[in-house]
């Protein structure tokens, strides 16, 4: 419902503003390039979900959209924002990772302070460059490397020195639609041909969030990039931000000119990739899943379910389950669901098995 106070926006204003700026109102025509350097990268744990992604927000996407980029290197999978694996553009690879060092940094003591104590973290770093330059390795292939200079270390710990102190990018085939395997890796300046921006400041990186996730509380954006103390950098930018509250009187930040669709603007159902950033992305998640659904689908051992959206907020999970020929969309709704709403998850289904199950020879969907 509406506050009535044009100063505070409700839970349904941010969701509409949420899916708007997230290419999920309406299919957008832009390019896959352009679209994941709107998003501000995709997190990609697993090669498909990015391709899932764009396909629910992008008009006419194929995967060869994505897989072109890929292999032409114009984008690029390495560790960012909360020390994740996200698909980038090019050039937001070399210029978010100087802006995320200091929170890679701390992730790497928090996580592996303890085995790594009393080692040159610098030094490692400096050899793991060495190593992936000269040959790609996977991480497991880098830590036993790194062990042979520095034996009473656990390879695993050492790995990731190098992989949260140097910007490793996966090199295809990961990436690609359907390839499997181990990743392996080089440093983004080998890969790229182009040094890593001179800028850390985190400014530009907070305009580029509220245009994709605002409006949003000073947490929220922290929560997102896994940085502190971006109060200083909202502070600098005030000048060209206006300020809402929620609900639960919190600041919020925007854009001056970034969209603020009516909270009754109507939204298609949309599929959600697994690891989707939209779900991630905020401190209050309220905006578009209950902490009840959160439970569902965030599970202990750090895997982000799949989910459909139905008026604009999770509506439950879903699966593709493929067996030789055949291949089923399996829709767990987290509550009944209308008739039409139903409907319109069918037909959008039968669209996402079209192309996330397009070698199927039979294509069934059912309601769990």
């Amino acid at each position: 419902m509406a506050t009535g106070d044009p100063g505070v926006l409700d839970r349904r204003t941010l969701n509409r503003s949420l899916l708007a700026r997230q290419l999920l109102v309406e299919r957008s025509e832009m390019t896959a390039s352009a679209a994941i350097g709107h998003l501000v990268g995709m997190q990609a744990q697993a090669p498909n979900p990015p391709y899932v992604g764009l396909w629910t927000r992008l008009a006419g996407f194929r995967v060869d959209d994505l897989a072109g980029l890929v292999t032409a290197r114009e984008v690029v999978r390495l560790v960012l924002m909360r020390g994740t694996i996200h698909l980038v553009t090019a050039e937001d690879c070399l210029a978010l990772r100087p802006v995320l060092r200091g929170a890679l940094e701390q992730g790497l003591k928090g996580t592996f302070g303890r085995k790594l104590d009393g080692v040159d973290t610098a030094q490692v770093a400096a050899a793991g460059r060495e190593l992936v330059e000269k040959e790609t390795l996977t991480l497991g292939g880098l830590g036993t490397r790194l062990a042979e200079r520095w034996p009473d270390r656990e390879p695993f710990a050492l790995a990731n020195a190098v992989r949260n102190l140097v910007p490793l990018v996966q090199v295809p085939p990961r990436g690609l639609w359907g390839e499997s395997g181990q990743a392996v890796h080089t440093t983004a300046e080998s890969w790229l041909g182009r040094p890593l921006a001179a800028d850390a400041t985190p400014d530009a990186m907070v305009e580029r969030y509220l245009a994709a996730f605002g409006p949003a509380t000073v947490k929220d954006i922290q929560v997102w990039s896994g940085m502190t103390r971006l109060a200083d950098a909202v502070g600098r930018l005030r000048p060209r931000l206006r300020s809402f509250r929620d609900e639960n009187g919190q600041e919020l930040v925007d854009l001056l000119d970034a969209p603020l669709p009516d909270a009754d603007t109507p939204v298609p159902v949309r599929f959600l990739p697994e690891f989707d950033n939209i779900l991630l992305s905020h401190a209050d998640r309220s905006r578009i899943i209950t902490e009840e659904q959160r439970k569902l689908v965030f599970t202990r051992n750090g895997l982000i379910k799949s989910t459909f959206l139905v008026d604009g907020f999770v509506g439950g999970l879903w699966r593709i389950e493929q067996r030789r020929k055949a291949a089923t969309l399996v829709l767990e709704p987290f509550r009944e669901l209308r008739a039409r709403d139903k409907e319109a998850l069918a037909a959008e289904g039968e669209r996402l098995l079209s192309f996330a199950a397009a070698e199927a020879t039979a294509r069934d969907l059912r309601f769990d």
